[in-house]
Order: C-alpha cells, then structure tokens, then sequence
C-alpha cells in the first residue's frame, strides 16, 4: 500500500492523505476546488469549481501512477442540486466521451464552504 501526497494539488488540511494505492487501485479522498499554492477556495461559481475540484483530482490520479480515462467511478457531492447542470457541463469537459461511473448526492455543506468535492477510485497504469 502507498499513500499519495502531491504538490500539483491543495495538501490535506486534516488527518488524511491524498489518495492511497492498493493492489492496482487508486482510492482518492475527497477534492476541492482549492488552490493548490496556498489551499484557498477559488473564486466563481459551480462551474469554475468543478473544474479545479476536477483538476487537483486529475493531479492526485496522475501522481498516483493513473489518470483520467482511468477513472472507474468518481462520487459528486453538491450543496445545491439545482447546479447540476453548469456542473455537469463542467464535468463533461474533463472527459473524451468514455465516461466513468457516477454518483452525485446533494449535500447540506462541504469543508471550506465549497459548492462541490469529488472522490474517484482509479485503475493504475
């Protein structure tokens, strides 16, 4: 088993690592839209959140030996359903048409009063 720690993504501000690897799998814990250099939320609305939520994602899959088209399944918490559309539109530009597995569950609130944090579970390369 391997613990993932990446500068390409905000560190974990808790008792927790980035991703773990186990027996050819890649399990990350929760991504934010924070910045990486100094763990800010960024600015804007749901979309530009899903996009860096899904780029310190991308970051953590890749350190860990992965990547994107790799995902199996990825979980969506969102705090305000009503998003899913700018969301969603985020999302797909993340993505070549080979969509993994998903999940999007709609949530009273997220740590540092983000709108959206992803978790995925990733083949490794």
């Amino acid at each position: 088993m391997e613990r993932i720690a990446t500068k390409k993504a905000p560190t974990a501000f808790g008792p927790f690592c980035q991703a773990t690897v186990a027996n050819g799998m890649v399990f990350t814990s929760g991504a934010l839209p924070l910045n990486p250099a100094d763990g800010s939320l960024i600015p804007g609305g749901v979309g530009e959140q899903t996009r860096q939520t899904l780029e310190n994602l991308k970051n953590v899959v890749e350190a860990a030996g992965s990547s994107m088209c790799r995902i199996l399944q990825i979980t969506v918490y969102l705090t305000d359903m009503e998003k899913f559309g700018e969301m969603n539109e985020a999302y797909g530009e993340f993505f070549d048409g080979e969509y993994p597995a998903r999940a999007t569950l709609g949530v009273a609130s997220l740590a540092k009063q983000a709108m959206v944090e992803m978790q995925a579970v990733a083949l490794v390369e």
